[in-house]
């Protein structure tokens, strides 16, 4: 153990003569530089904290005010209008300080309360620049005059060099919308997927519920909006997220993949030891806040809340509801590998291990060949089980003993990582190497991964790495940004040697990784086979489909002047139909992170113009003037509901927040309760790429990743995750329940594909596609419809076809 290893450094013994000391000059040393670390670290996050609690001023400024101050007394102009003289008239112990020094300080102290105020002041101009949002629903590239003498003005109010936490109290805070408007959209957005007389009972419902107790709710909810920092985000990650008690694997958590094209090294200890090591960079960047903070335009700011709780942190389970335990300057790492827990020190001497120390680790752990101790193999199902039943084993098995102090040690870690048996990623020789990634990332084999975890990282035999991610804490966006700096630092500035090993020298003195040990009883050891075989149900009805889409990207979508999110979701709208023969209600995540504390709102795709297209798609009747016109409208129409969403006036929060209130209230409403049940049975995502601009994918094309994905929302639907990456490819991530005997990820996959084609051709010649390198190619020598033809082995036999 490593605490062994370091208790041999201080050794002494008593004799008749005295006590012999024997210190080790090697560990001394360590101490020492620990020591000098931990003060530097303090050092810096002081330094660091007021620079981002002055902000957007800086401390220089202040000595410029005071200076300027003294200055103007010197010449005996008062610009305090006599206030220096009532606070040197009220300074404590004046009798005891000469008439000079009271002056100065006098002086001092006005100039400082000025510079505060000062900050509060543009603080407070920062904030009302950004409540203005009208800058997102101009076309894009065509900037306003007044557009651009408001950016101008918040940069020149941004400060320069801002810090990750900057912005934070600039932030505006997030507007609760009226109920009026809400009730307004929500009804538009519901028209087209519902017949008349079931419009109109729904129509009575929202009437009733706005003449009788929604201003109620709305009273208490301004309220809150005016005490809390955001409205939404507490609700919306307690009742959504923690009071859950279904498993959250596959029902929660999500995953990201690695690097699409390009494996930087296929040894798996010295790819994990650089991924691990970038890793603590960025953290250590984390928690001092010198991240940039992500700004939109480049300028706007966005919200750094949620990046708070990346590391260290874990989903506790409890009876009724979950917790969120987040830790602070945790030193160490849990592996899993063959059904052993392994703990591993990161830090050695006040440093972060190397790369090449930690490749070593790593690579002893991948030769222990020690047996797992009985019911050690499949622990982590527990976290992949029920919740109740997890919660309710912790405190019994859990709470004392070597049982304790082994899960503490896994629940306080930095993360946690797996050291995979099965090689996986993507293969272009094998069709169904995707889908058999995303199923390892996300469910694995149920036991390998601790689901309770911020996040888990995965290392396979080959070199390919993952993470599976748990949803409470923070959305994709967040964890995006943590594995963006990861993979680029990891092949960009850390790199391997010829072989393939971690750049550096050996360290072999290090302390071997310890296992941790357990103790249970049978009872406990047929718990953990229960939440086995509950999350094995789970895992083997997951359909999961992941596939490239090659035949045009971005570029050419925004050739065709229209927004490439807009083009997927009525691509996703038209493959919906065609597969389940009518519309349903689609979930589209859109961020609300320009407000503070902001996480996100729903975008409902499914619109009466999105309709209109589709049936216009369908109909053999209607032109390709009168498709092309439709689908123009269709799209506007999603742009500006993505932009109400942005802004803060969306349909679904509002409503949930109005549901949790009433339920606190103690007030029923069929209206509420009816919105709050209606199934999202086409859920749907888009990941962000290049959040970082680390790396150029013009110039280096092959560094691109594929996206992540995450499980079925509804039993009955779909959840369809897309990254739009670089100008010529898309990637798509379909999930489903292969017990549902309405649907198929593979066949839904081939849907969209053929949806994708059938937009585009709307802006090209009859019987004339335009492929990713912009070369026109006829339908009868286009490769995709070989594709669109061929036969997946795992399609379910249903009387679903693709239409012609």
């Amino acid at each position: 153990m490593a605490e062994a290893h370091q208790a041999v450094g201080f050794q002494f013994t008593v004799r008749p003569d005295g006590v012999d000391l024997k210190l080790s000059q090697e560990v001394i040393k360590n101490i020492y530089l620990s020591g000098v670390t931990a003060w530097k670290k303090k050092a810096i996050l002081f330094k660091n904290g007021v620079l981002a609690g002055v902000y957007p001023a800086s401390p220089s400024s202040w000595l410029i005010v005071v200076i300027a101050m003294m200055s103007s007394l010197y010449i005996r102009i008062d610009p305090s209008l006599g206030m220096i003289d009532s606070i040197k008239d009220n300074l404590p112990y004046r009798d005891c300080l000469s008439a000079q020094t009271r002056a100065v300080l006098s002086g001092i102290l006005f100039a400082t309360g000025l510079w505060l105020f000062l900050i509060y002041l543009l603080r407070y101009t920062l904030k009302v620049l950004l409540s203005y949002h009208g800058w997102i629903f101009e076309s894009h590239g065509k900037m306003s005059t007044s557009t651009k003498v408001w950016l101008s003005l918040v940069k020149m109010f941004s400060g320069r060099r801002p810090l990750l936490y900057s912005f934070q109290a600039s932030l505006p805070r997030l507007p609760v919308p009226s109920v009026d408007d809400t009730i307004c959209r929500y009804l538009e957005s519901i028209h087209p997927l519902l017949d008349n007389e079931q419009y109109n009972q729904m129509k009575i419902l929202a009437n009733d519920f706005r003449d009788s107790i929604a201003a109620q709710l709305q009273r208490y909810l301004m309220l809150k909006s005016w005490w809390a920092t955001n409205y939404v985000s507490d609700w919306w990650e307690e009742y959504i997220y923690l009071r859950s008690r279904s498993p959250i694997m596959v029902n929660n958590n999500f995953y990201m993949m690695d690097l699409l094209y390009v494996t930087p090294t296929h040894r798996q200890a010295a790819r994990a030891g650089n991924v691990v090591h970038a890793m603590l960079q960025y953290r250590r960047k984390l928690e001092r806040g010198e991240h940039a903070p992500l700004r939109a335009l480049g300028i706007v700011p966005m919200c750094s809340t949620q990046m708070e709780r990346m590391f260290n942190t874990t989903r506790i389970p409890g009876i009724e509801t979950d917790i969120v335990q987040h830790l602070t300057d945790r030193k160490h790492l849990v592996v899993y590998h063959k059904g052993r827990f392994f703990q591993l020190w990161l830090y050695t001497g006040g440093r972060h291990l190397l790369p090449s120390e930690l490749e070593t680790q790593f690579q002893r752990i991948l030769n222990d060949t020690s047996e797992p101790q009985p019911g050690e193999l499949k622990l982590a199902a527990l976290t992949a089980g029920n919740r109740v039943l997890w919660a309710r084993t912790r405190i019994k098995y859990f709470s004392q003993g070597v049982n304790k102090v082994s899960l503490d040690a896994i629940e306080s870690a930095a993360f946690f990582l797996t050291l995979d048996e099965e090689p996986q990623g993507y293969d272009s020789t094998k069709t169904n190497s995707l889908d058999s990634y995303a199923k390892s990332l996300l469910h694995g084999k149920c036991y390998d991964r601790w689901f309770d975890k911020s996040f888990t990282l995965i290392s396979y035999p080959n070199g390919k790495m993952g993470i599976n991610v748990e949803h409470s804490w923070a959305d994709a966006p967040v964890v995006g940004h943590m594995w963006e700096y990861v993979l680029a630092t990891d092949c960009f500035h850390l790199g391997y040697t010829e072989e393939g090993h971690c750049k550096g020298d050996v360290n072999k003195a290090l302390p071997h990784p310890s296992r941790l040990q357990w103790q249970f009883p049978k009872e406990c050891q047929e718990v953990i086979k229960t939440s086995y075989v509950i999350a094995k149900q789970i895992a083997d009805d997951v359909d999961l489909h992941s596939y490239l889409f090659t035949e045009f990207g971005k570029g050419l979508i925004k050739k065709c002047r229209t927004s490439p999110d807009a083009f997927i979701q009525l691509a996703l709208q038209l493959a919906q139909f065609r597969d389940q023969g009518l519309f349903c209600l689609t979930y589209e995540s859109s961020m609300t992170r320009m407000f503070r504390d902001g996480r996100t709102e729903t975008v409902r795709s499914c619109t009466s113009e999105a309709v209109a297209f589709v049936r216009a798609m369908e109909d053999t009747s209607a032109t390709k003037a009168q498709r092309l016109a439709l689908f123009r409208k269709a799209a506007d129409k999603h742009q500006h509901m993505c932009r109400l969403a942005m802004k803060g006036p969306g349909i679904d929060r509002h409503l949930f927040c109005l549901y949790i209130m009433s339920k606190h209230l103690g007030v029923d409403s069929p209206f509420l309760k009816k919105v709050l049940s209606e199934p999202w049975k086409l859920s749907t995502s888009q990941t962000p790429q290049q959040q970082l601009n680390l790396v150029d994918i013009n110039k280096f094309p092959k560094y691109v990743g594929s996206g992540g994905g995450f499980g079925p929302v509804a039993d009955d639907g779909y959840g369809v995750s897309y990254i739009i990456v670089g100008e010529n490819l898309i990637t798509f991530h379909i999930s489903s329940k292969f017990s549902s005997p309405d649907t198929d990820s593979y066949r839904f996959g081939r849907h969209i594909q053929k949806a994708m084609l059938d937009i585009q051709a709307l802006f090209h010649p009859e019987n004339d596609k335009m492929v990713g390198n912009g070369e026109h190619v006829t339908s009868s020598d286009n490769t995709a419809g070989a594709k669109l033809n061929a036969t997946h082995p795992e399609t379910k036999a249903t009387g679903n076809q693709l239409s012609d």
